[in-house]
């Protein structure tokens, strides 16, 4: 009774991640239309350039930390080791001061050495510098939430985080914009771009603040058990700085050239299309942000269940693994492929098949429209591609196998460089020579993840539940789904009244199939946020008996 419990709660703490990576990415793209229009294409364009260099630098000081501490925070739970997790949780705070502030301060230095291509994206790159600093921290404070197996407090955070970006984002973009009326329009979109960057930082400063709250709050029951442990070794600081450094710095190469295809992609992008191709760098700059905020932002809202049920998985893989509790960990990853390839399918199939009045929805701007809908589309299958090699990365790194996705994301990545260099050479393919690179980079990932998953744990994973329904039923939801759309729109040609109809029909067909054919039981279902709920429901239905 007690083991099927801890089963529910991985998928219910892993269902809370999720479902909190949902909400973070519809504010997120319900914020970016209004942004757009205050800040232009051209603004976007020099934003989505400053993010990406952000993003790698992020990625190198602070972004893999918490996986990394929840991981080594787990495995000394496991043991009750309650004095030396709190110390390793102390190292980790002091990690971050030290190697955030470094890198918040090159960041701030060497920007015009980082936007040697993209000068008018300095200022944008320099207001997010501070937020590099601030995101360490956070980043540690989730870790250590989710290694004691609360994925709440990771959760409410990355949704104030979101809330308070979109406010002051949009606030301060406008603000900063009318102090510059009078100057030329690539100005406006410089001070545009400046304005959505400050939006980013206050957003992690607001979840930080909540994160120590809710840390304060705890503080004494920690203190307490940590007083109490007297079962344990108390390992020393040095011991504790050589744990967090041999593991997190695995992590960090692995996220790091796991994520940097972004940057290396935008840069080919750049170096062919100006120098070689010589297209005015204006349009360049503003064909990529139709890419990367407006195509991109829409496919990342179903991968971000992938990483929350990644977040999810480390902690009890880790656990069970070093525990040599073998059959446990297969089981986990098992479940963890099946949930997450339940959404990611049905995700990928409507992207495919709506992905013109998806993008109308969210990015009504009709001078982008036809870019970004075909980006969709191109993209859409990625979706399932990023979420499997998310997962496997993530299953990896927590049986310790921290170097092979480092080894596998530089295979990837040298292979997508090759093919994005070859097709922007010799074809016309601009924008959609970057879809593919994406489309290779996470195909040759998922291969190499799961040979390396099937051989390290002996692992074999079952394809009827876990792929083959879901696709049946997708394909079924998808036809229903485009056909209801197209049919609404020829009665009432509002398209974001059909869209959502054609939504909510096609995931009340997708839900009755999955459950007819089996592709998830009622216990399984129950374990879900509201899944006593959606079990009543059901039953209502006659779906499950």
């Amino acid at each position: 009774m007690n083991e099927q419990k801890k089963k529910n709660n991985f998928v219910l703490q892993a269902g809370i991640l999720a479902a909190s990576g949902m909400i973070v990415k519809v504010i997120s793209l319900i914020y970016r239309s209004p942004l757009l229009s205050i800040i232009g294409l051209e603004g976007n364009g020099y934003y989505s350039t400053a993010i990406n260099i952000y993003t790698i630098i992020l990625l190198i000081s602070s972004y893999s930390i918490p996986s990394a501490i929840s991981k080594v925070i787990a495995q000394k739970l496991a043991f009750k080791e309650y004095r030396n997790a709190q110390r390793v949780f102390q190292c980790a705070l002091l990690y971050v001061l030290v190697v955030g502030g470094i890198a918040a301060i090159i960041t701030f230095v060497a920007a015009p050495v980082f936007m040697s291509k993209s000068a008018n994206s300095i200022v944008a790159l320099r207001v997010l510098a501070p937020t590099i600093f601030f995101s360490g921290f956070l980043g540690v404070f989730r870790g250590y939430f989710q290694a004691h197996g609360s994925m709440m407090h990771t959760s409410l955070s990355q949704i104030l985080e979101q809330i308070m970006n979109a406010v002051i984002s949009i606030l301060a973009a406008y603000l900063l914009i009318g102090m510059v009326t009078n100057e030329s329009e690539t100005t406006q979109a410089i001070y545009g771009s400046a304005g959505s960057a400050l939006g980013t930082g206050a957003g992690v400063v607001t979840a930080l603040a909540f994160m120590f709250g809710m840390y304060m709050l705890n503080r004494k029951m920690v203190n307490r058990r940590a007083e109490h442990d007297r079962r344990s070794k108390e390992d020393s600081y040095g011991e504790i700085f050589k744990m967090i450094f041999t593991i997190v710095t695995p992590f960090i190469l692995s996220t790091f050239i796991y994520n940097c295809s972004t940057v290396v992609n935008m840069n080919i992008y750049y170096d062919l299309l100006i120098d070689y191709k010589k297209i005015d760098s204006v349009t360049a700059h503003i064909d990529y942000g139709i890419f990367a905020t407006q195509a991109i932002s829409v496919v990342n809202i179903p991968i971000a269940i992938a990483s929350a049920m990644s977040s999810a998985t480390i902690p009890g893989v880790s656990t069970s693994f070093v525990r040599k509790e073998y059959k446990k960990t297969r089981e986990q990853v098992s479940k963890a492929i099946r949930m997450t390839m339940l959404i990611a399918i049905p995700a990928s199939t409507g992207l495919l098949l709506l992905a013109e009045p998806i993008m109308y929805f969210i990015f009504p701007q009709k001078d982008s429209l036809d870019r970004a809908s075909g980006l969709l589309a191109a993209l859409a299958i990625t979706v399932i591609l990023y979420c499997l090699s998310t997962l496997t990365n993530a299953v990896l790194q927590g049986i310790g196998k921290v170097n092979t996705p480092v080894i596998h994301s530089a295979i990837a990545l040298v292979v997508q460089a090759v093919g994005l260099v070859l097709l922007l050479w010799f074809t016309d393919l601009n924008l959609y020579a970057l879809a593919c690179a994406n489309i290779i980079y996470s195909l040759v990932m998922c291969i190499l993840n799961q040979i390396s998953v099937r051989k390290h744990l002996k692992y074999k994973q079952e394809l009827v539940r876990s792929f083959i329904i879901p696709f049946i039923a997708s394909l079924v939801m998808g036809v229903a789904a485009y056909g209801v759309y197209h049919g609404l729109y020829i009665l009432l040609p509002v398209s974001r009244v059909a869209l959502l109809v054609a939504i909510g029909i096609g995931a009340l067909i997708y839900f009755a199939m999955i459950l007819l054919m089996g592709g998830i039981t009622e216990k399984e279902l129950r374990a879900f946020p509201k899944g006593t709920m959606m079990v009543h429901f059901a039953k209502k239905l006659h779906l499950i008996k």
